[in-house]
């Protein structure tokens, strides 16, 4: 079970890093979720498959470790260039984890959005963003990963036609 609340965001804070690392994801489908990911750090490189739920506050999650000669098969399945992500993650009080990504840099759908995940949706109800977070999208059903993806391949094909 993910329990997470969503924010939109300027860019990424002045906080320290605790860690940093470089995704690329992909979707097979988005109803339901079925999505790729690669996350490079300075340890190396994992590859997932997961399977999201419908929800936002909280959605039912199962993720899977796959090698690399799987993901690169779905990959070439997948055959559009996938969604990348520079990935930062901070401390916030009461051992909270803010993760921040900037999705697609350089790119027109360039956007940096923020996670704050949590163990039970009473903690999630009680937590008080920073005032750096900005706009909450944690109940706007549209503001998802996968909806940013059914987006940008609507880009990707009118520029190949």
């Amino acid at each position: 079970m993910e329990i997470e609340r969503k924010f939109l965001i300027d860019g990424f804070p002045n906080l320290p890093v605790l860690s940093q690392a470089v995704m690329e994801q992909g979707y097979l489908t988005t109803e339901p979720v079925v999505r790729i990911r690669s996350k490079k750090t300075q340890d190396g490189v994992n590859y997932k498959l997961c399977i999201k739920g419908k929800g936002t506050l909280v959605r039912e999650e199962i993720e899977t470790p796959i090698t690399q000669e799987v993901f690169e098969k779905i990959k070439r399945f997948i055959g559009v260039p996938l969604i990348r992500k520079e990935f930062r993650e901070y401390s916030l009080p009461d051992g909270l984890i803010l993760e921040v990504s900037c999705v697609d840099e350089g790119e027109p759908t360039q956007f940096y959005y923020a996670e704050v995940e949590f163990d039970s949706v009473e903690a999630a109800n009680k937590f008080t963003p920073p005032e750096f977070l900005g706009k909450e999208l944690t109940e706007d059903p549209t503001f998802t990963m996968s909806h940013h993806w059914r987006r940008k391949l609507e880009l990707y094909s009118k520029e190949n036609k």
